[in-house]
C-alpha cells in the first residue's frame, strides 16, 4: 500500500497539532492561500470565529502535552518564503522546527530570520523552491483537498486534525 499523504501548511496551527503527532505518512507543504484561492476558502484566522480557533487550538495543545502556544504577530502572515523552503526542503525535521519556531516561540515565519533559524536548527540551507510548491499545491487540488491539516488515505481525504485518528485506523487496516 502507498503511504498517506500528509498536506500541510506552516502558517496552520492545526496542522502544526497534527505535526506534533508525526503521522507515518509523506509530508507534503502546500500553499493553503492558493487552495484557498482556488477553492474560495479563507482562513478562519481572519474571520470572526478568531476567538474561538484560538481557544481551541490551546486547548487542543495542552491536552496534547505540547508547550504553551505564543501566537506569532501578527498571524496569519504572510508564509510563502517558508513555504518555498518547505518544498526545496522536503523534510519533516524541518516542519517541526519551523512549525514551533512559530507556534511555541512566537516568531513569525514571515520574516525570513526565522526561517533561516528553523532552517539552521536542522542543518539546512534555506533555499526556495517555487515550482515544486505550486506542483504540491496543484496536486493537493487535484485530490480535492481543501484545507490542511489533510491525511490521504488511499481513496480517503481526511481534513482537520481532529481526524487524524480516523485517517491512522483506516491507514492500518489498508496494511
Amino acid at each position: 500500500m502507498d503511504r498517506p499523504l500528509f498536506f500541510y501548511d506552516l502558517g496552520s496551527p492545526y496542522a502544526w497539532l497534527a505535526a506534533e503527532r508525526r503521522p507515518d505518512a509523506v509530508w507534503i507543504p502546500v500553499l493553503l492561500g492558493g487552495i484557498f484561492n482556488a477553492t474560495g476558502r479563507r482562513s478562519w484566522g481572519e474571520s470572526p470565529e478568531r476567538a474561538n480557533g484560538i481557544t481551541e487550538v490551546e486547548r487542543r495543545a495542552r491536552e496534547r502535552g505540547l508547550p504553551p502556544l505564543r501566537w506569532p504577530d501578527p498571524w496569519p502572515n504572510d508564509g510563502l518564503h517558508a513555504m518555498r523552503v518547505a518544498a526545496a526542503a522536503d523534510s519533516r525535521e524541518f516542519a517541526l522546527a519551523a512549525f514551533r519556531l512559530h507556534f511555541t516561540e512566537g516568531r513569525p515565519l514571515s520574516d525570513p530570520a526565522n526561517v533561516a533559524a528553523a532552517a539552521e536548527r536542522v542543518g539546512i540551507d534555506p533555499v526556495e523552491d517555487k515550482q515544486k510548491l505550486r506542483a504540491n499545491t496543484d496536486r493537493a487540488l487535484e485530490l480535492a483537498v481543501f484545507g490542511v491539516p489533510t491525511l490521504v488515505v488511499g481513496d480517503e481525504l481526511f481534513w482537520g486534525e481532529d481526524r487524524l485518528d480516523d485517517a491512522l485506523a483506516l491507514q492500518q487496516q489498508l496494511e
